[in-house]
């Protein structure tokens, strides 16, 4: 019973491994339309590498439900999540990074062949998860709330982007994803909200009263409405709602 907890942990980590053989399988491909146009194309695949972090961020919750409720909680259990979390939510969002910031110079001439020190930038998402993960394994202050972004919430709002840029039909907004200063703003963004010591609240309900956990509800509600009326583009805003709220509620999540 003990290791059941251990064995969700595992699939975090295996579904963390799959996103990335799905984002590493999309290479920037160039046609030419009839006019002599050169048009930039990565298949559509990349975004399996979305879901499966998705689906990680799943298990990961379902491993700290299931190990309260066989009470199978163990030093080894929350070493390996930690492991697994840097995988799934680090090195996979960074890669998902990695191609769009290929994509986003390859738009330029001469920006296939860019050089790797402007892609490296990505690499900041996975140190930053990794600090975060082993501050938190040291800490056992953090029970009620969060000193920082979880590394989940960083992932997540990562692998939205892809999501956005296939379904989103607006260009202004897939231009944006395509600008490597935008993806660079966002990987210093999350870096520096996961390794900050800002006061964040744990999605953690002691009971279910307004009183006691009324942020929580809210961001809950601006999760549903903003999925109902923005589809994919909730999830970037629900990650930044989350902070906005952490911080503003201080007292409430203390």
């Amino acid at each position: 019973m003990k290791n059941i907890p251990n064995f969700f942990t595992l699939l975090n980590l295996v579904f963390g491994c799959l996103a990335i053989v799905f984002t590493l399988q999309n290479g920037i491909m160039i046609t030419v339309d009839a006019n002599g146009t050169e048009l930039l194309y990565i298949p559509e695949k990349i975004w399996m590498a979305s879901m499966f972090i998705g689906i990680a961020a799943v298990v990961d919750f379902l491993d700290g439900f299931v190990a309260r409720l066989f009470k199978a909680s163990s030093e080894m259990g929350k070493q390996l999540d930690s492991l697994a979390d840097v995988v799934s939510f680090g090195v996979a969002p960074a890669m998902i990074i990695y191609q769009f910031l290929r994509l986003s110079f390859a738009q330029q001439e001469g920006g296939v062949d860019v050089s790797l020190l402007w892609l490296m930038p990505a690499f900041l998402l996975p140190c930053a998860a990794a600090w975060r993960l082993a501050r938190f394994n040291l800490d056992t202050s953090q029970s009620v709330s969060f000193k920082g972004m979880p590394v989940p919430a960083a992932g997540i709002f990562v692998a939205s982007l892809p999501l956005i840029y296939w379904n989103v039909n607006e260009d202004a907004i897939r231009n944006l994803i395509l600008n490597n200063w935008v993806l660079y703003g966002i990987v210093l963004l999350l870096s520096w909200l996961m390794v900050s010591t800002l006061p964040l609240m744990a999605l953690k309900f002691k009971d279910f009263s307004v009183k006691n956990n009324w942020p929580k509800f809210l961001l809950v509600a601006i999760a549903i409405v903003s999925f109902v009326l923005l589809k994919w583009m909730a999830i970037p805003l629900t990650v930044m709602a989350y902070v906005i709220l952490s911080l503003l509620f201080k007292s409430k999540i203390a």
